[in-house]
């Protein structure tokens, strides 16, 4: 036990979060204690890590530690997830605060498939792409070349610039191929190992991960565990500081939401605190403003995480769109003038020649 206990430690998955908090909000509903439900759940569990974790849990719940603690200790867990159902076992909502999670975890895992394949996609076609015009250059180049001699002719301008470039191209082929495989190898970890695709993926958050489609995302995400928390039922200021933990990844987004926190403890009114430190569209916050004057927050944020998310999926789908397409027009104007360079010479031989 103490051996599969530390291989553990691994960070969960959004979709082994999400089945877990749904199936734990299902039983909590049918009348079933969260130690029994823990267990059920880990009888059912095809993966032997993961069946343990859950047995362990199950263990510790059943020895007095709360839910909260024992997702905690497990160091699988996001901190966010652990605050929020901490705050939910203190307000007596842990059914709904489970359901929560569900929802927002499932969302993430959902946002995360179209980010891969965002980022894959495009990238594989840019390595084929690249592959036609090396060997182009490094193959098909030199055999005009032949052509011109046996013509008395010989490659110049662009094309022998080309030629040239294909021949140390067709040179460096051996480091060329090692390059390569090193790519398709990154790719198919980026695909397959979740550790790996954390670790890119914080990184491009670090460094890139505020801008563009990237804000609307982070925007998307925020709005999202807010929604969540004020579903659970925790006051305004705490449901933004667990939001925060959300965007650790990203610095100029967590800025923002203490630039908010700030203001709130200024006294400044809620719309125009999250207004000015830019955690909402200017629109989205006089939404949520009639929403809480209303009395219906929740509701109201809820209805802004949704279009947030639909409009940040849009961008996306927007931006592949016309990553493709770009890709495409590029590549095959490079290989027109390639052709280009070589043909329209050949044609005055010939006709030269005749």
């Amino acid at each position: 036990m103490v051996l599969e206990w530390t291989m553990e430690k691994v960070k969960r998955s959004n979709e082994e979060i999400s089945g877990l908090c749904l199936g734990l909000s299902l039983l909590l509903h049918a009348g079933v204690g969260i130690g029994d439900g823990l267990s059920l759940l880990a009888e059912e569990e095809t993966k032997p890590d993961f069946r343990a974790l859950l047995s362990h849990m199950a263990q510790e719940v059943d020895a007095g530690t709360p839910l909260a603690a024992a997702v905690r200790e497990a160091g699988c867990f996001p901190l966010y997830a652990c605050g929020l159902l901490e705050m939910g076992e203190q307000t007596g909502r842990t059914e709904e605060t489970l359901r929560a999670l569900a929802r927002h975890y499932d969302d993430r895992a959902r946002l995360d498939r179209r980010l891969r394949a965002a980022l894959l996609y495009p990238a594989v076609l840019l390595l084929i792409m690249l592959a036609v015009i090396v060997v182009l250059l490094a193959r098909v180049l030199p055999v005009f070349n032949d052509v011109y001699a046996d013509l008395g002719g010989r490659l110049s301008g662009l094309a022998g610039g080309l030629l040239s470039l294909g021949r140390w191209l067709d040179g460096a082929m051996p480091a060329l191929c090692v390059l390569l495989a090193l790519i398709v190898i990154l790719l198919a970890l980026f695909a397959a190992c979740l550790p790996f695709r954390n670790r890119v993926l914080s990184w491009w958050r670090k460094n890139w991960g505020d801008k563009g489609v990237s804000r609307k995302l982070n925007t998307a995400r925020f709005a999202q565990s807010l929604s969540m928390g004020l579903s659970s039922g925790l006051p305004l200021e705490e449901a933004i500081s667990l939001s925060a933990k959300l965007l650790d990844d990203t610095p100029s987004a967590k800025a923002r939401c203490v630039d908010c926190l700030s203001r709130l403890e200024q006294g400044e009114p809620l719309a125009q605190a999250i207004g000015a430190s830019g955690l909402l569209p200017p629109p989205q916050c006089r939404l949520l403003e009639l929403g809480l004057r209303g009395g219906s927050g929740d509701a109201a944020m809820e209805e802004i995480a949704r279009h947030l998310t639909e409009e940040s999926e849009l961008a996306l789908e927007e931006k592949i769109g016309q990553v493709e397409p770009t890709l495409v027009i590029v590549t095959s104007v490079l290989v027109g003038l390639i052709l280009l360079s070589v043909m329209l010479p050949l044609m005055h031989i010939m006709s030269a020649i005749g």
